[in-house]
């Protein structure tokens, strides 16, 4: 066939066949395979124009609200369950280490360092929380001076970098003491939207899905010697477990809060009683091979 008359049969391996000098072996097959999936799925459907235009306006619109502050891809990405099935590809755990989820668009590099103890509720409404966590090798071999970087959104659901100033809030930076262990104040999470405002929210709507978050906790753990662990806690009983809007709850990370009772432990600024919460939770650490 002349290389000026390709149709809808002939197409897509002439575009594969474009590719084959890619000098990168991988991104010569990734390629390759984009195109033999894309064409694929444009088949399938049968694309119309109309169809096609309207999805080249859904991504500019995606990138034209993504900023410094928003990361609406990620947010694409999350939805359609491909950042989980990434991580799953990528994050394969042995017995003795801690599942893997989605990072979510709202880390920030470097957070406040905290000492033990500290409170990074920010004085924010909600029930007090009182976190120990455990930091270990796949053995149980506690891990000093671990990093764990925590972050969360208010009870409003919004997390800081969506509000107006810069101070950070309810997300700090914890090193492990000579026991692996981590503990700070803080408040029970609850469930939250996604940010619904743009394109992705659009998506949602027309496809009759609710943006839900259920309760959690970020958790980035990193040591020498072993991959960094990015996770969540997802409290139990959430109405939103089985139905994330991000595909993100795994069993093993689903915990129950127990009842604090007394005098909350290192808090002078905590009252006395029955209306607090405490979580207590080991990590697994996964070593580099």
């Amino acid at each position: 066939m002349s290389t000026r008359d390709f149709n809808e049969h002939s197409i897509t391996d002439a575009v594969v066949e474009r590719f084959s000098d890619t000098p990168d072996l991988r991104l010569r097959q990734i390629m390759q395979a984009l195109v033999r999936h894309a064409h694929a799925f444009v088949r399938e459907v049968e694309l119309s124009q109309d169809e096609w235009l309207e999805a080249i306006g859904f991504l500019t619109r995606t990138g034209h609200i993504t900023d410094d502050k928003r990361q609406e891809f990620i947010l694409l990405s999350d939805t359609l369950g491909i950042s989980m099935l990434v991580d799953a590809i990528n994050h394969r755990m042995p017995e003795g280490t801690t599942e893997t989820t989605v990072l979510g668009p709202f880390y920030v590099d470097n957070p406040p360092l905290k000492p033990a103890d500290a409170d990074i509720s920010g004085g924010e409404h909600g029930t007090p929380l009182y976190v120990t966590a455990t930091i270990t090798a796949p053995d149980g071999t506690p891990l000093v001076g671990a990093h764990a970087d925590v972050w969360q959104s208010d009870e409003d659901g919004f997390y800081d970098v969506q509000k107006p100033g810069d101070d950070p809030n309810l997300r700090a930076r914890f090193i492990t003491d000579q026991s692996g262990r981590i503990s700070f104040w803080t408040i029970v999470p609850k469930f939250y939207p996604i940010p619904a405002d743009g394109p992705v929210g659009a998506m949602l709507k027309a496809t009759n899905r609710h943006p839900y978050r259920p309760a959690h906790i970020h958790f980035m753990i990193g040591n020498d010697g072993y991959e960094t662990l990015v996770t969540h806690l997802f409290i139990e009983d959430d109405p939103y477990l089985d139905s994330d809007a991000v595909f993100g709850v795994k069993q093993s990370l689903v915990v129950t809060l127990e009842d604090g009772a007394g005098t909350p432990p290192a808090a002078a600024n905590k009252p006395a009683g029955n209306g607090w919460k405490r979580l207590n939770h080991n990590f697994g650490l996964k070593p580099v091979r």
